[in-house]
């Protein structure tokens, strides 16, 4: 007994154009929504296409316009509150101009970035968007990127090596603003805990710290500066280190939201309730007006990085355009005032 398999013709354009007795260029341009067609007709065409179950053929497309529509997006982690919520800002924008994207988490390694933007080149994206790893101190793979003539963006943590288009918040202001609030406030021996990798990002709040410290003529002490793991153990394991201090600190400033955690979790254990040692964190995650304090932190405006980062993409994928090799678009944090910091 034979077996006879039949596959299902795969509509295509010109079955379209056929059934509606229109030509095969009226249907493309009615599909990739050109002004010329009227509201009429492209409406006729995207029913017809929808009945005949249409699906676009990408890999034909991109062989003819040398464009995929597809962009690689590198981030540390998805995990992340702050990451999630900018990719998904950055891929509802995107996608009303055609274009979908693929991510790639790096997990805070050097080596797994460098794969991703292998992997993302060898899969024909038309560009990259990327926010370095902790462990990135070198930026030759995103060179690659640029090598092959593909747009490249960084967002939120950059590199002074990498001469390219960014976002970013204002890293300095934001540690000046965190401090400035806790001075404020009243208190007055502030420690930081912070990451030991050099990322600029992380320089540049602990700079707006001195900023804030030496304007308010308070002492800039170095054994309130505790270096480690950008995490709730960090935070943990550096607030018991401050505490063993004979002149405690009366504020604890977080690296970010996952350390200021760890630092009011240290806290608990000792007794101590915040705001009686004020904690601040950065990048408002969503656990941290949920948390017992509720936690103040600097808002790094993670919808609108992810607005802004597809915007200026776009006008990098846009040849007529010109963008400066290094163009920065820096958006301005916020502070967000909750129980950990209120007297």
């Amino acid at each position: 007994m034979e077996l006879l398999l039949t596959v299902a013709k795969k509509t295509t354009i010109y079955d379209i154009a056929k059934e509606l007795n229109i030509t095969v260029s009226t249907v493309s341009r009615a599909l990739n929504n050109i002004s010329s067609i009227s509201d009429s007709t492209r409406e006729a065409v995207v029913a017809m296409a929808k009945k005949m179950n249409y699906r676009p053929n990408k890999v034909a497309s991109s062989l003819t316009s040398g464009k995929t529509y597809i962009i690689g997006v590198i981030v540390p982690s998805a995990q992340i509150h702050f990451f999630a919520t900018v990719v998904h800002a950055l891929e509802k924008y995107l996608k009303r101009f055609g274009y979908s994207i693929i991510l790639y988490q790096s997990n805070e390694s050097l080596e797994s970035e460098q794969r991703g933007v292998d992997t993302l080149l060898e899969a024909q994206a038309d560009g990259i968007i990327a926010s370095l790893s902790l462990e990135t101190d070198e930026v030759s793979h995103f060179e690659k990127v640029k090598e092959e003539g593909k747009p490249l963006l960084i967002f939120d943590r950059t590199h002074d090596l990498l001469r390219s288009p960014s976002v970013t918040i204002d890293d300095e202001y934001a540690g000046y603003m965190a401090t400035k609030h806790l001075i404020d406030q009243g208190y007055r021996k502030i420690a930081y805990i912070t990451t030991t990798h050099q990322i600029k990002i992380f320089q540049e709040r602990y700079a707006g710290y001195q900023r804030a410290i030496k304007e308010a003529k308070l002492k800039l002490r170095p054994e309130f500066i505790i270096l480690g793991d950008l995490s709730v153990d960090g935070g943990f394991i550096g607030t018991n280190q401050l505490l063993q201090e004979k002149d405690r600190p009366d504020a604890i400033i977080g690296g970010d939201d996952f350390v200021a955690l760890g630092i009011i979790k240290a806290l608990h254990k000792h007794e101590i309730t915040p705001p009686t040692i004020g904690v601040i964190g950065f990048a408002n995650q969503s656990f941290s007006e949920h948390i017992i304090p509720s936690l103040t932190t600097i808002d790094q405006q993670a919808v609108q990085m992810g607005n802004e980062c597809a915007k200026l993409f776009l006008k990098l994928l846009d040849k007529s355009k010109a963008i400066a090799p290094d163009e920065q678009v820096v958006l301005t944090p916020l502070l967000l005032e909750r129980e950990s910091t209120k007297k």
